[in-house]
């Protein structure tokens, strides 16, 4: 998300979700990412799904991250920490719709979550509907204004509205119809 703190840092909590939280590390051929196409999952749990797919979208490969995150959050459905990493990699790889259902079920579960009200404005934003992303940019910037990454994302936002107010103000009335012309 260019907008947004990209691959593996979160402004919220201001720390990088690679450094070590106590977890042993993965093993070492658990390093190599799972690109090769093929149906089966990875070896690991969830946990190391999600490890393994932040580690991808860090390294700027959010398809593949959106693969191992998809599989995690099958696993874990209400893993919303899944969801987001899993939000963030779609959004990353182009995929807003897939990117605005995952933030919206995060903001369905906590109407607090700054972060995910940030996301969802972004996705709706780039998937064209410039409208519901400005209520939930607004929430965002709302909920932590020091963050000045929402408030830069709102104002474009409102600009792509109001641009657009203008334009449709100034467009010609569309053509009548053949045959109910005014004589």
């Amino acid at each position: 998300m260019s907008e947004a703190p990209r691959g593996g840092y979160d402004s919220r909590s201001g720390q990088d979700p690679q450094a070590s939280d106590g977890r042993p590390a993965a093993d070492a051929d658990q390093d190599v990412p799972w690109i090769d196409g093929s149906q089966q999952a990875p070896g690991g749990d969830s946990y190391a799904w999600y490890r393994r797919g932040l580690d991808l979208l860090s390294r700027g490969s959010p398809a593949a991250a959106a693969e191992l995150l998809e599989r995690a959050a099958e696993a874990e459905p209400g893993a919303r920490s899944i969801r987001e990493a899993l939000a963030r990699a779609q959004f990353d790889a182009g995929r807003y719709a897939q990117a605005a259902d995952n933030f919206r079920q995060n903001v369905e579960a906590i109407p607090s979550d700054d972060y995910a009200h940030f996301g969802l404005g972004l996705a709706l934003a780039r998937g064209g509907d410039p409208a519901a992303a400005a209520e939930h940019l607004a929430l965002a910037a709302a909920m932590r204004p020091e963050l000045s990454h929402y408030t830069e994302a709102l104002r474009g936002v409102r600009a792509t509205l109001a641009a657009r107010t203008q334009a449709g103000a100034r467009a010609p009335s569309p053509p009548a119809p053949d045959g109910d012309a005014p004589r």
